[in-house]
């Protein structure tokens, strides 16, 4: 079992594009492994590799169902309904913000045992889906939040970074 430190907001990474995995194999299984763990260690609910520093797609996450872990997800498709709600982040310290979403998603994956996968998640599955696969393509929470709501998320962080 491994943690990694949990990169925070400022850090470069945090808004890099994450590489496509081209083969699920021992090295990428490991990734996995040690993502959840430090997912459960923080604890969080879902976690990007690149908020680990590693810039291969890969996310872990587990809304209270057990783990799930997929390697290059996409979202194929996105309801036309919308919810908004607060959303944090492991990389944003205790900051929250509300970002409006699609309820339903349909994402397309590979698993751990690199077969193909494909299924529709909604309401709090697709919410954190959405959040996850947001930062492998280099987005953060205050990318999706209203301008009003980004300054007073950088008031707050610089309040919690300066106590």
């Amino acid at each position: 079992m491994a943690i990694f430190p949990i990169r925070k907001h400022g850090d470069p990474v945090l808004r890099e594009k994450a590489l496509i995995v081209p083969k699920v194999d021992g090295e990428i299984k490991a990734l996995a492994k040690n993502m959840a763990d430090t997912m459960y260690d923080a604890p969080g609910m879902g976690l990007a590799a690149n908020q680990v520093g590693i810039l291969k797609r890969v996310i872990a996450y587990d809304i209270g169902q057990g783990l799930c872990t997929y390697v290059n997800p996409e979202i194929v498709w996105v309801s036309e309904e919308c919810d908004e709600d607060e959303e944090g982040c492991l990389s944003f310290y205790e900051i929250r913000v509300p970002i409006l979403r699609p309820i339903k998603v349909k994402l397309r994956a590979k698993n751990l045992d690199n077969k193909e996968v494909e299924f529709e998640a909604e309401d709090l599955e697709s919410r954190v889906l959405q959040h996850e696969i947001d930062h492998l393509n280099g987005i953060v929470i205050l990318d999706r939040t209203s301008r009003g709501e980004q300054r007073k998320a950088l008031r707050r962080l610089r309040d919690l970074l300066t106590i």
